[in-house]
Order: structure tokens, then sequence, then C-alpha cells
């Protein structure tokens, strides 16, 4: 089940959530995910718009809009990137699409919506954690870039 949250709010814990999922182990992070910007942001080190979360994902509003609607979605574990996740991530990286359509529908973007990862340096991520970009509320166009 999805919860999409009507006001801002930042996750406090990763580990003891207060949206009566139950408490879990501590993540185990690497050198390189506790220096990671999302990770912060997930773990409620740094403030965030949220606009969802569950035991898995954690979506907030991006600093930068794109769009009217530019949401972003990250998965609660570290992965670098698309190019990190093997087959042992298909369910979390179909739960993240799933997450993005459910976002997309409570925010009015019937007539239509984009969902964006951007993989490696030519692909254009900018901060080493997997993420899905959620943009709508206008015309797109194409090519984006």
């Amino acid at each position: 089940m999805l919860t999409i949250l009507g006001q801002s709010r930042i996750f406090l814990s990763a580990c003891y959530p207060s949206n009566g999922f139950q408490p879990r182990a501590p993540p185990m992070y690497t050198v390189h995910a506790m220096s990671c910007l999302f990770c912060k942001i997930v773990e409620g080190q740094i403030p965030s718009t949220a606009v969802h979360q569950d035991e898995l994902t954690y979506a907030f509003s991006d600093i930068d809009p794109k769009a009217p609607v530019h949401i972003l979605i990250v998965p609660r574990e570290h992965i670098g990137s698309l190019e990190e996740a093997d087959a042992s991530k298909s369910a979390l990286l179909g739960h993240l699409m799933q997450t993005a359509a459910e976002i997309a529908r409570n925010k009015g973007l019937g007539e239509g919506y984009r969902v964006v990862i951007n993989t490696g340096k030519h692909g254009g991520q900018s901060v080493d954690h997997l993420h899905l970009h959620l943009l709508g509320g206008r015309q797109l166009t194409w090519p984006p870039g």
C-alpha cells in the first residue's frame, strides 16, 4: 500500500518509521553511502518535502524542478545506479515504477507524465544513488536533452 503525504514531513529514521511499518535492523552502509546526499535525505539528516514513503522507497519534491510536478523517487537501500542493480533487485525496481505510477495518479497527471532514470556520467546522473524522476503537469517535449 502506498502512502501519499498531504504535507511536508521529514522521515526521521529508516530503521524505526512512525508510519506503521515494523522496525527493522539498521541498514548496513558503506563509506560511500554514508556520504550520499540521498541516503542523508532518506535518513532525515537533510530536510525534504516528502510526497511518499513506504518500507522500500522515499519520494520527495525536487528542489530544482524541471516541470510543475518533479518528484524524485529513491530506494531506501543505497544502490549507486541502475547499472549496479542486478537481478536480485528486480522486485525493488518494479516497486519503484509502481510507486511512480501511483504518485502520478494522486497528483492528477492523467494526461501524461515522464519517468526518467539517468545512469552514469554520460546519462546525466548527478547523484550516485539510483533514483527516478517523475515529471508532469505540462506538455513534455522530445528529445529531452
